[in-house]
């Protein structure tokens, strides 16, 4: 197996690589689609809430308050503004359910963070609602393993150049390690850093990508166990 040599930072996504997040999402769209049952079909339903959480992004960005705001919307445009206040309601509850979910760490990440970072300094780039991932970090437990946390509005090569800035090191010496082949994976590349790449079972159709990524600083595991060995 080849070996990355040089890592000073190990960077880790959140969402979907050290707990599980999109399977409350993916929770929350079917329980929205049953109340639409009246207004849209299934289909037209996760359509119509797909493109209008897209137009939502530059305005709200990432994270489960968007997608509240994105479903009500949603909600008025397929009911022609018929739907009532109490449906409403029922969908800001359902958000609010969704920021209440406990958070269930991965397999094998509290182990291997403990080992990695006797060696490393480890720090969390994720993106998403400010408060929202805070929560999830306290409720994690993990906070006692990273050295600094930064929330992304979004995932790109200057956030990540920006990042490497502030933590003083170079590309080479940075990993970062995530689920989403379009934030975590790509825009690490183009800025000359490391990325390995772990696999979620379910992804946001947004973070998919067209192309295979081939290059000599991109590896990818089937889970966080297997990161130790590659250092």
């Amino acid at each position: 197996m080849r070996r990355i040599k040089g890592i000073k930072v190990i960077a880790f996504d959140a969402d979907d690589t050290l707990w599980e997040n999109e399977t409350y999402f993916r929770e929350a769209e079917r329980h929205f689609a049953d109340l639409m049952v009246n207004y849209a079909d299934r289909e037209e339903t996760m359509r119509i809430l797909y493109e209008v959480e897209l137009r939502n992004i530059p305005v709200y960005g990432y994270g489960i308050k968007g997608f509240i705001l994105s479903m009500i919307e949603t909600a008025n445009l397929l009911s022609g503004f018929r739907i009532s206040a109490h449906e409403i309601n029922e969908l800001m509850e359902l958000g609010k359910a969704m920021l209440d979910k406990p958070v269930y760490l991965l397999d094998g990440v509290e182990d291997t963070l403990a080992l990695l970072s006797q060696r490393y300094k480890l720090v969390v780039a994720t993106k998403g609602d400010l408060l929202d991932q805070e929560r999830k970090l306290r409720k994690s437990g993990l906070l006692r393993y990273f050295h600094h946390i930064e929330v992304m509005s979004d995932k790109h090569k200057a956030a990540y150049e920006s990042l490497m800035a502030h933590l003083d090191v170079s590309a080479h010496e940075l990993l970062m390690v995530g689920n989403s082949l379009k934030s975590d994976i790509q825009p690490v590349i183009e800025a000359g850093a490391w990325a390995v790449h772990i696999p979620f079972h379910t992804t946001w159709q947004h973070e998919l990508v067209d192309e295979a990524i081939e290059s000599p600083c991109f590896f990818e595991l089937s889970n966080i166990n297997q990161l130790e060995a590659l250092l």
